[in-house]
């Protein structure tokens, strides 16, 4: 009897990375998906290259491939293709390599046993609708591929393309399949989320048009985004924060507090406009998350020092920190005034530890308040249940109960330094 291959998906990067991951395993017919590299005839990496950390963790995995009882077949996938992907192949470090735009002809690809390097185009939108999230209790659903802005740092718009959005009949006809497959949490994403429908014919917000029609399908429960720009909330966005369907948290990119750095970094927010945004968000009851970039070129002590400052006024609960990474052909890469190694790192502790007592103190207000904590619970280990709550922190619950896929209401919770911890009462 023949013996169809086995096929490993190691997934790197954002949630866009993940959804991507989805598409390719729906449409992969003639092999077996596995989750243990170690039984896989093949690995396909979805790859991240936002960072040099980022291109650094995929060389690694691959050469922890080699080191594998049975090596497996190694074929190369997702941004990394248009920054590192040539020269991987060029060295033999991987077998075969394919673009975004390829990934729904995985099936046939994966047939072709010789090397080949597809690198595609930068245009292409999916048309695969997704009957299920494959390991996932939340369904991640991508509404939009490519981004028109131009930070100076980014090297994103170059292995993604320019901005281009899912036709939205077919987003709706993708949470309505998934839905009625006993999915209830649905998570929004896209390489510039907050741009789908502001190319269209219209002075209506298209984002927050679709986030109604997604809320009006049977069985969505939750709808969460992924990271939005402060410029793309507009007023008819704000109106739908009081709905019950919507997440009680949004991922906002600030990535600087200072005038001078976001001038630098050729962004489009306005300090004195973000802190505004941020206090009417907060004051609805939401947490707040942002992306910062520090030690980027020009971020001298003085300016550190006020972007601390402001960053004390943002009621900010989570952080996506991370250190500038020189990405080449970008206009930061030959700025002046590079910022050392360490110096960066001690900035993001900084910054890091002023953002989690943030959380801690958000956490203990909710409590104090007798704020419920409304959880998807996604998973189980040595007897603990784990899942998010509405405000996007993690929780531990003790439980004789069977919880995982369900969704709990917790009433009293004790807030711990990292975490929330519950036990559940019938």
């Amino acid at each position: 009897m023949f013996q169809k291959q086995k096929v490993f998906f190691k997934t790197f990067g954002c949630r866009t990375n993940v959804f991507d991951t989805q598409v390719m395993m729906s449409n992969l017919k003639d092999f077996d998906v596995v989750f243990d590299e170690k039984q896989a005839n093949i690995v396909v990496i979805n790859s991240c290259t936002v960072t040099n950390g980022a291109d650094t963790t995929a060389r690694s995995y691959i050469n922890s491939l080699n080191k594998l009882p049975n090596k497996p077949r190694v074929v190369f996938t997702g941004c990394g293709v248009w920054t590192k992907g040539e020269g991987l192949f060029k060295e033999n470090k991987i077998d075969a390599l394919f673009g975004h735009s390829e990934k729904e002809k995985i099936n046939i690809l994966l047939k072709n046993e010789e090397k080949f390097f597809e690198a595609g185009d930068l245009k292409h939108i999916d048309d695969t609708v997704i009957g299920e999230m494959i390991g996932k209790s939340r369904a991640f659903i991508k509404i939009q591929e490519g981004c028109d802005f131009r930070c100076s740092y980014c090297v994103i718009p170059f292995v993604r393309g320019d901005a281009r959005a899912y036709d939205e009949q077919k987003i709706l006809e993708q949470i309505t399949l998934l839905a009625s497959n006993g999915f209830g949490e649905f998570i929004l994403t896209g390489t510039n989320l907050g741009s789908y429908g502001k190319n269209l014919d219209s002075k209506e917000d298209g984002l927050a048009i679709l986030l109604q029609k997604i809320s009006m399908i049977r069985g969505v429960r939750r709808i969460r985004l992924g990271s939005v720009e402060p410029i793309q909330i507009t007023d008819q966005f704000k109106e739908l924060l009081d709905e019950p369907w919507m997440a009680k948290h949004l991922h906002i990119a600030l990535q600087h507090t200072t005038k001078q750095m976001l001038n630098l970094m050729n962004r489009r927010n306005k300090l004195k406009s973000d802190l505004e945004l941020f206090e009417f968000i907060a004051n609805k009851g939401y947490a707040l998350g942002t992306d910062f970039i520090v030690g980027h070129p020009g971020e001298t002590n003085e300016i550190w020092s006020e972007a601390i400052q402001n960053i004390q006024k943002f009621p900010l609960t989570h952080l996506h920190g991370f250190t500038y990474s020189k990405r080449d052909g970008t206009p930061s890469a030959t700025m002046s005034g590079q910022v050392a190694g360490d110096i960066a790192k001690q900035r993001l502790k900084e910054l890091t530890d002023i953002i989690d007592n943030k959380n801690y103190n958000f956490r203990k207000d909710l409590k104090q308040n007798n704020k419920p904590l409304d959880i998807l619970i996604e998973s189980k280990k040595d007897g603990i249940y784990k899942g998010y709550d509405q405000y996007f922190n993690p929780i531990e619950i003790d439980s004789f109960e069977d919880l995982v896929g369900n969704w709990t209401r917790i009433e009293k919770f004790d807030v711990e330094r990292k975490i929330n911890k519950a036990k559940f009462e019938l």
